[in-house]
């Protein structure tokens, strides 16, 4: 193929070396008495056996990251459900086009990048953001595809299909990621561009110097061309990057860690900046109750009970981690004798009787209850980045129910051990500042960039490059 391209490189040099050795082998074999020497079949047989396997190592360690490729392929929908002449109609998910309005019902995933025109609901965007709350979404707001819609009725305009979808530009990013070269493996391709044809020229030389102005038999300056050859077969150079490469991308498998590409693994011991997501990476992704309050006349038990009831029929994270703290107490929560959903606000439900309302403050302020004597409490757990949850029994405050993301056992070890290496550490996430501080505080995190949508992470990256230090995330 190098031939072929009119490019020399390290598999030319290696391929004349070992087929000179072999072929000056066979002449040897076949006519003993014109050509007297040792033979070196086994010299070409290891010298291809070795760079063979360095090739099937590096090919394995692509299969494992084409792995990645497949999984991010499967989280896309296969068909879509369109209104066309005014009436829905489900097409597969390569005929959508841009402008089509789509629907999207609850536990679906959205089929294409839009813009919502209908509908309120919240949205699941932890397979792009990381992160495990979901996103609250009306009409005018952006979705995404291959991300799941909750709880709501959704019609948006379709804005971006096929290749143009986030997720399709991801896997892009991947694809273009296994075909990359570490800088060093660069170096000693263009290295060989000039290795290559000046060794050619030194065996020519020596076979000439041999022949004519040494006086030598033609087997005798034939033998000294392809001596050149063979010793100057780079075997080491052509095996040493892939070698490492794939040791590195299997430690790093080992340790659940996918090496996206040579060039990072080369660059990774210069990196003197590191930037975490919180969601899922410092902090374990899913919420859980730690705080609950109660008020005159209520204990902590029946405001989680009651609560965990009105609950039990929510698909949201925050209803689940209410209903999971409440069997950890062996609450066990019944069924409500009735159940409401609101968007963005909370739940109603009858339990024992009693109207339960559950949410945040939009929800109090709109069925006229009155939070003011909690406010201090609930601004202190806020301040600590916790989602406070209000809950009132037949219109009058009951208790607050606290929910966080709690930082994983080995964030502040592993944050620790990179500041003992000189690294600074950064944490980049969408959500809002003090909840990011309270968690960076936690584990130990110096430096906070919060309220970042998903598009502007690039940037808020190549600012921190402009300080000339090498930053990973």
């Amino acid at each position: 193929k190098a031939i072929r391209n009119r490019r020399a490189n390290m598999d030319v040099l290696i391929a004349l070396g070992t087929s000179a050795a072999y072929i000056y082998s066979l002449l040897v074999t076949v006519l003993p008495k014109v050509f007297d020497g040792e033979v070196y079949f086994d010299t070409s047989a290891l010298i291809i056996s070795v760079v063979l396997l360095g090739r099937y190592f590096e090919a394995r360690a692509k299969g494992r990251t084409s792995e990645a490729i497949k999984k991010l392929m499967g989280l896309r929908p296969r068909t879509a459900t369109v209104i066309m002449d005014g009436r829905e109609v489900e097409l597969p998910i390569e005929d959508v086009e841009v402008g089509q309005i789509v629907v999207v019902r609850p536990g679906e995933k959205i089929a294409v990048d839009g813009l919502v025109t209908d509908g309120a609901s919240a949205v699941d965007e932890s397979m792009l953001t990381g992160e495990s709350m979901p996103v609250d979404k009306k009409a005018g707001d952006q979705v995404s595809g291959s991300t799941i819609n909750k709880n709501g009725y959704l019609k948006f305009r379709a804005t971006r299909v096929g290749k143009d979808t986030v997720l399709s530009q991801i896997i892009r990013l991947v694809e273009q990621a296994q075909g990359s070269k570490a800088p060093i493996q660069r170096l000693a391709d263009s290295v060989a561009a000039v290795f290559v044809p000046a060794v050619m020229g030194v065996a020519v030389l020596a076979f000439l110097g041999w022949y004519l102005v040494g006086g030598e038999a033609f087997i005798f300056a034939l033998t000294a061309f392809i001596s050149v050859l063979v010793i100057a077969c780079p075997c080491a150079v052509g095996l040493a990057t892939p070698t490492a490469i794939m040791v590195g991308t299997g430690k790093g498998a080992q340790n659940g860690i996918l090496i996206k590409s040579a060039e990072a693994l080369e660059k990774a011991c210069r990196v003197r900046t590191i930037v975490f997501d919180k969601t899922g990476t410092v902090t374990k992704g899913k919420p859980g109750v730690t705080d609950i309050v109660a008020t005159d006349g209520f204990s902590r038990d029946e405001v989680l009970r009651l609560a965990a009831v009105a609950e039990k029929g929510s698909e949201h994270p925050v209803g689940q981690a209410i209903v999971d703290a409440a069997r950890g107490y062996r609450l066990e929560p019944t069924d409500p004798e009735s159940f409401q959903t609101f968007g963005g606000r909370g739940v109603a439900a009858k339990v024992d009787g009693k109207e339960v309302l559950l949410g945040n403050r939009t929800m109090m302020n709109e069925n006229g209850i009155d939070n003011g004597p909690y406010e201090g409490k609930i601004q202190e757990l806020e301040g600590n980045g916790k989602t406070v949850m209000m809950m009132s029994v037949n219109r009058e405050m009951a208790g607050l129910i606290a929910v966080s993301d709690t930082p994983r056992e080995n964030a502040s070890e592993a944050i620790e051990q990179l500041h003992r290496m000189g690294i600074e550490t950064v944490m980049l996430t969408g959500d809002n500042r003090r909840t990011a501080e309270a968690i960076a505080g936690q584990v130990g995190i110096g430096k906070v960039v919060a309220d970042v949508l998903p598009e502007d992470k690039v940037k808020a990256i190549i600012q921190l490059q402009q300080g000339g230090r090498l930053v990973a995330m």
